[in-house]
């Protein structure tokens, strides 16, 4: 069990990975606490990772993200460690089945609130490419502003006020 405190929101809990969550999605293995579609690419991309990078375990780095009613694990999130000159870089992902009911936006808002309490940290950065509007949506919701466009990458952020 994971020493990192959850955190939660009206309807979810992120939670950290553990490093055999991380093996079964590596290994195909199924949860009967995952969404039927969990985990996503971009899921299994970041759990394949996660032996090599353990800072990304820790109080500020990835979770997964958990309905509060019925636990399924329906997508996952996270902060690039450590923070470079006091930014950070925040990822996120729902699996489609749950799309469009303000996860992803409910969730990096709370880890970019929970980012920005710490020490050394005082902007969250995501980058998204302009052909998903979607994920512009989600970090227009939780707050983020774009700060500058470069050719096939938008580049949003937020900061300590």
């Amino acid at each position: 069990m994971s020493s990192v405190r959850d955190l939660f929101t009206e309807r979810l809990v992120l939670r950290a990975w553990t490093l055999d969550e991380a093996a079964a999605v590596v290994g195909g293995a199924r949860s009967p606490d995952w969404a039927e579609d969990f985990p996503a690419e971009g899921d299994r991309v970041i759990a394949g990772l996660l032996a090599d990078r353990p800072e990304w375990l820790g109080e500020h780095g990835h979770r997964l993200i958990v309905e509060r009613d019925g636990g399924l694990v329906v997508g996952s999130l996270g902060l690039f460690w450590p923070p470079a000159d006091g930014v950070v870089e925040i990822g996120y992902g729902v699996v489609p089945s749950r799309r469009g009911r303000g996860y992803a936006a409910e969730a990096t808002r709370a880890l970019t609130e929970f980012a920005l309490t710490a020490p050394g940290v005082h902007t969250v950065r995501a980058d998204v490419e302009p052909s998903n509007p979607a994920s512009v949506r989600v970090l227009e919701k939780a707050g983020f502003e774009l700060d500058h466009a470069e050719p096939g990458i938008l580049r949003y952020r937020t900061a300590r006020p």
